[in-house]
């Protein structure tokens, strides 16, 4: 398999400003645009954005992959600077946080990818490695319980993510992951 080249730092600046604008558009619920909109909107020519993504679909894939890489990155980041324990709850707190203020942008990825197994169920393997990652140092230091897998805690944010619309959603996650976090602290025996 060949890798992709590196992009010119021009190329990468208007990939940047493709994907922030739709991030924005899609934020906003604005999807249904016509596809060169999106690049007169960033700034750039038409063939950039077909070059770039030559579909709304792969435009809405890479906008679900940045989403997932900062995610995973913040993960790690909390797991080298605070305790197991709190590192998944700052994780799942934070979870919940950034789907809730980010709803529309959540919904309309949910939109333009319903279809796209495959984009999903790798994006779905990342997040569980993260969420997996944490729990191990949890389990590692015996704060965390070692009979709870991560499909525990990953179908309790599907939970989530599927009630995001509902009203009281904010409350209602937060006390979830109350409840997921209870439930996966060590008993003294």
């Amino acid at each position: 398999m060949t890798r992709a080249k590196p992009l010119r730092a021009d190329a990468r600046r208007n990939r940047d400003a493709l994907l922030a604008k739709a991030r924005e558009l899609f934020a906003n619920g604005q999807y249904d645009l016509r596809f060169d909109d999106f690049a007169r909107l960033a700034g750039v020519g038409t063939g950039t954005l077909y070059r770039h993504f030559p579909t709304r679909e792969a435009l809405a894939e890479a906008v679900y992959r940045e989403e997932l890489a900062a995610m995973c990155a913040h993960a790690r980041e909390l797991r080298a600077t605070l305790p197991p324990a709190g590192a998944l709850a700052a994780f799942l707190r934070g979870f919940v946080s950034h789907l809730h203020a980010h709803q529309g942008l959540a919904r309309t990825l949910a939109t333009l990818m319903a279809g796209r197994s495959d984009p999903l169920a790798e994006g779905g393997r990342e997040l569980g490695q993260a969420i997996a990652e944490l729990l191990a140092a949890g389990v590692k230091d015996g704060t965390i319980r070692d009979d709870v897998g991560v499909g525990a805690v990953m179908m309790a944010l599907q939970g989530i993510c599927a009630a995001c619309d509902q009203p009281g959603a904010q409350a209602d996650a937060d006390g979830t992951v109350t409840l997921v976090l209870d439930g996966l602290r060590r008993r003294a025996s």
